[in-house]
């Protein structure tokens, strides 16, 4: 039987959201616990520069912004547990999270378990990954200056970071496998009349080319079954995020697409004493900023809920 510890709050994930509301919560002296998972760094572990999080004018590796967050969280007192989540009670007060060999039973709760974004399961894509192929137009789109650049994808989202990479590309093709997008009309009508767009309809990725980057890709055009390869120095992907919410569905309440509810203007979730931080709750910024952002609110959230409840010391 898994030993028990008690704790009065426990953060579960290892991003920006997760390691921002240790560092608040440390520094209010209520001992976090903060469970990193075995993909500990979230999405930022698989991006290359980032220049966009204040403070680093000359920009910052995503492993190396995540290495300083997590010395940052545990200088002022977050203790570090490694390893899945594999089932949480959170039917009543206190909460019980399990993994490993423990139960960590907690007064409060902060999920920040983040989203997966979509790729193509094929092994040249996630090899690439990082190395000409993203998911993130707004993060590594100024890496692509003058760049022949594609992009998958056929929803509102898809067309809108195609518009937005035409501020850099040279280029940009838009590649979907239906004869027609999902996006709306408006949407379409503005990538249509941007010269830098075009489109490959009914069409699919087979391969991405390239050993230690990104160089071209191999395509099926779905009418005729032909193959060809084309020259590519980028490849994005706009097909969705899978928000990580799984094993907390049958507790919470999520929207349609699975992302955690909050309170309006708050982190507070359908439960009291559970807060969600970052891109696990949402599907619209899904910025390392914003998640850091996220991750301050629910910590003082998680303080005043504490101190509230007489349970803060």
């Amino acid at each position: 039987m898994a030993a028990e510890r008690n704790c009065r709050i426990v953060i579960i994930g290892g991003g920006p959201a997760g390691l921002t509301a240790a560092t608040y919560c440390a520094r209010a002296r209520l001992e976090p616990i903060l469970i990193e998972g075995m993909d500990a760094g979230g999405q930022l572990m698989t991006t290359s520069e980032v220049e966009n999080f204040p403070g680093f004018p000359d920009g910052i590796m995503g492993p190396e912004l995540i290495a300083n967050m997590r010395r940052q969280a545990e200088k002022f007192g977050t203790e570090f547990v490694s390893g899945n989540v594999t089932a949480v009670d959170l039917s009543k007060r206190p909460f019980s999270i399990s993994v490993g060999d423990q139960t960590l039973v907690s007064c409060a709760l902060i999920i920040a378990t983040g989203a997966t974004a979509r790729y193509l399961d094929i092994p040249s894509v996630q090899r690439l990954r990082g190395h000409g192929i993203s998911a993130c137009a707004t993060c590594d789109g100024f890496f692509f200056r003058n760049k022949k650049v594609f992009l998958a994808g056929g929803g509102d989202s898809a067309l809108e970071e195609a518009q937005f990479l035409t501020q850099f590309a040279s280029s940009v093709t838009v590649i979907h496998r239906r004869d027609e997008f999902r996006a709306s009309k408006i949407m379409q009508e503005y990538a249509r009349k941007n010269p830098k767009i075009s489109f490959l309809m009914s069409h699919v990725i087979v391969d991405a080319l390239g050993e230690e980057r990104l160089t071209g890709l191999r395509l099926r055009d779905l009418a005729t079954n032909e193959v060809r390869d084309v020259e590519a120095d980028g490849l994005f992907f706009a097909i969705g995020h899978d928000p990580n919410t799984g094993i907390f569905k049958s507790y919470l309440e999520t929207d349609e697409a699975g992302y955690l509810k909050r309170q309006p203007d708050r982190t507070a979730t359908s439960i009291p004493g559970v807060f969600a931080a970052g891109d696990v709750a949402d599907n619209y910024y899904r910025q390392a900023t914003t998640a850091a952002g996220d991750g301050c609110r629910a910590a003082l959230e998680v303080e005043k809920f504490l101190l509230a409840q007489g349970e803060a010391h």
